[in-house]
């Protein structure tokens, strides 16, 4: 019999869902808030475990580990330690839990930047009228736009769905842009699995040609050695000085210094950022109170209903575990996602 350990603290709703998986095999279900509670929970050991983080103590204790189901689309946090010395321990992630959620809130941060909500709101809080002529010559629609597209994954695809339903022209890059297939996990009818929407892709080495040609840029990179600074000064200086870029992927894909830069000499016109070099931001970064920054506290990919998508996609798992067939976002060690 299989041992499966949850740290997550699941719903009653929640659990039926990995039942009609499990058929018979041990689940364990603890809340844990720490690592601490982490490592008792796997005293005794386990084969599977469904987490968010995997402390280098519970590898110890559970020496059986022979996969780890995470609730995040990202890898990076967990690739080190002694689950780094255990390339025999399947990782895979939750990559398409999160593609409806970020990309509605990339959509909405460009559509906010577009309609100058980040300019109301604040003038609302200050109690003004802000309806003249040099404030309404600033609005405009996303109609007609072109979004760049950095790293066509099952968010990106959601994003270029949504920015293409609103009537934008959309570019792609990914790491290997001649496979425009999908193969990661997806909810019916969400995305763009056979690559139909972009109007042309870019390889990682031809960002430049599609910063240049972007009026709106989303970044949906995870944390790997390969995109650490991805985007740096010379990138930024590609982009359109009415360009707008968000990134929801990881802090580390944007030199942040060379952003806040740009951003304060007025070479690109807006950033939505929920993702920084170092978080929380640290209160003395000037991101806080410039005008054509809207920042989040990396929470673009929360919404209600977060632990019962990732339960379907681990239930889903679970079976192909089980019969042994190819587990779904199975984590390329050497790409680090």
């Amino acid at each position: 019999m299989m041992k499966i350990l949850s740290t997550v603290g699941l719903s009653p709703a929640h659990r039926r869902i990995l039942e009609t998986a499990l058929d018979g095999e041990e689940f364990i279900d603890r809340p844990c808030r720490s690592q601490a509670e982490m490592i008792a929970a796997a005293d005794g050991g386990c084969d599977v475990l469904f987490s968010f983080r995997v402390p280098d103590e519970l590898m110890r204790r559970a020496p059986n580990l022979k996969w780890v189901q995470l609730l995040s689309a990202g890898a990076d946090h967990i690739l080190k330690g002694a689950l780094a010395a255990a390339p025999g321990v399947a990782v895979t992630t939750a990559s398409g839990i999160h593609g409806t959620a970020i990309a509605e809130y990339t959509i909405g941060s460009m559509l906010a930047y577009a309609h100058g909500f980040h300019q109301t709101i604040r003038a609302q809080m200050r109690g003004e009228w802000q309806r003249n002529t040099n404030f309404m010559n600033t609005v405009d629609a996303l109609r007609g736009k072109t979004l760049g597209v950095i790293g066509y994954g099952s968010i990106g695809r959601e994003t270029a769905r949504l920015g293409a339903a609103f009537g934008m022209k959309v570019l792609a890059l990914k790491r290997s842009p001649a496979e425009h297939v999908d193969t990661g996990w997806n909810a019916p009818g969400v995305g763009d699995p056979e690559g139909r929407l972009p109007a042309q892709w870019f390889g990682p080495d031809e960002r430049t040609a599609l910063l240049s040609a972007s009026d709106y840029v989303t970044v949906t990179l995870p944390g790997t050695p390969h995109t650490q600074g991805f985007i740096g000064a010379r990138e930024l200086a590609a982009m359109r000085p009415g360009a707008y870029i968000v990134n929801i992927g990881r802090g580390s894909v944007i030199d942040q210094n060379a952003l806040i830069a740009a951003l304060a000499e007025k070479r690109i016109a807006g950033a939505g950022l929920d993702v920084f070099e170092r978080e929380p931001l640290e209160p003395e970064s000037p991101l806080w109170a410039m005008e054509n920054v809207i920042l989040t506290p990396h929470m673009s990919g929360a919404y209600k209903n977060y632990n019962g998508a990732a339960c379907e996609l681990f239930a889903e798992n679970i079976r192909r575990f089980r019969a042994h067939r190819p587990l779904l976002n199975l984590v390329d060690r050497a790409l680090g996602y």
